[in-house]
């Protein structure tokens, strides 16, 4: 567990300006919010002229598909949370029409009524032509940009398995962070049992935290906000905790996931799920022994494990782009169907 709140480096659009410029930061696991990056999106400029505009514009894009739309009530202040309402939480979500979705949305940003938002939706099959008008220029062909519209809302405190570029359209957003290592101190609901998808944090946000949830002082003492204005984005490294307000009556926010450092389709989150099932309640002395392992092959604090052997002598412990990942995963396979 750390003890010092951690910095978000700021830059300039020029000063980020390629690929190449993102992926030498992304290397070191840090956040960083780059000042007007996207200023120039035809997108960007109609969220300035207010919700109504910005709202308009991104209907011209809209395929006439239906997506998950979450709603609550006023009185919740959109603080889309666990409760005591249908499956355990305090929203409900139903399947409308993006037409209909955004229609409700500016509905209820005139009335002030209830919130309610579009989460996750991938532009190219919900909105062609959004990224091809608005590019983004930071990231390869193959990475698609996914659209969050609402209203004013709290999405509660998570972490991702992709590195994301967060872009603010419309609206003000406010992005509440925690570095990985706080997970101890945040209470982390179950896994199985998620809000949309991943795990949330029971503490941040709670109004009787301080009482019901001690140790989340640590982590709220190493938390960090960072306030973003359209045009602004946040690049947010894979497993940093986010809780991610929307200020104002509408809000649209374009979102980039991926993983530019995977050797393969496998992802972290699987071995830590099956590290789960072998290792976690195994006893004590026996799971410090696994973690002895799990250094020396794995997290490596002190170099390649076979670094006293010439290169050639590696086997599969030599570079994954050598044909060894394909070994290692063919071994895993055999081992997992019991051959």
């Amino acid at each position: 567990m750390g003890d010092a709140a951690p910095s978000v480096e700021e830059f300039a659009s020029e000063d980020m300006g390629s690929a190449d410029d993102l992926r030498a930061f992304a290397a070191l696991c840090r956040p960083a919010v780059i000042r007007g990056r996207f200023s120039d999106w035809p997108a960007v400029a109609a969220g300035r002229q207010g919700g109504a505009a910005a709202l308009s514009h991104i209907a011209r894009f809209a395929a006439g598909s239906s997506a998950e739309y979450f709603t609550a009530g006023a009185e919740l202040g959109g603080r889309y949370h666990y409760g005591e309402g249908p499956g355990g939480f305090n929203f409900t979500r139903e399947t409308a029409s993006i037409g209909d979705a955004l229609a409700r949305i500016a509905a209820n940003a005139e009335s002030g009524g209830e919130t309610a938002y579009l989460g996750s939706l991938p532009a190219d099959s919900h909105f062609p032509g959004f990224a091809e008008e608005n590019p983004c220029g930071l990231l390869g062909a193959g990475v698609h940009p996914r659209l969050w519209i609402g209203n004013r809302s709290t999405v509660a405190c998570h972490y991702d398995g992709y590195d994301n570029l967060a872009c603010v359209v419309a609206g003000r957003r406010r992005f509440t962070l925690y570095p990985p290592d706080a997970i101890g101190d945040l209470y982390v609901g179950p896994v199985d049992h998620t809000l949309s998808g991943q795990p949330v944090s029971m503490a941040a946000g709670a109004p009787d935290a301080a009482t019901a949830y001690p140790r989340f002082a640590a982590a709220r003492a190493r938390a960090v906000v960072v306030d973003l204005a359209p045009g602004d984005a946040l690049y947010l490294p894979k497993l940093w905790w986010h809780q991610v307000e929307a200020l104002d009556h509408v809000n649209i926010l374009a979102n980039y996931w991926w993983d530019g450092f995977a050797a393969g389709p496998d992802a972290p989150y699987a071995a830590m799920l099956l590290a789960m099932i072998a290792i976690a309640e195994r006893p004590g002395p026996e799971r410090a022994a696994w973690r002895a392992y799990f250094d020396h092959y794995v997290f490596r604090p002190d170099g390649h494990p076979l670094a006293h052997l010439p290169e050639e002598r590696h086997g599969v412990l030599g570079p994954l782009a050598k044909g060894n990942y394909g070994r290692i995963r063919t071994l895993v396979m055999r081992m997992l169907r019991g051959g």
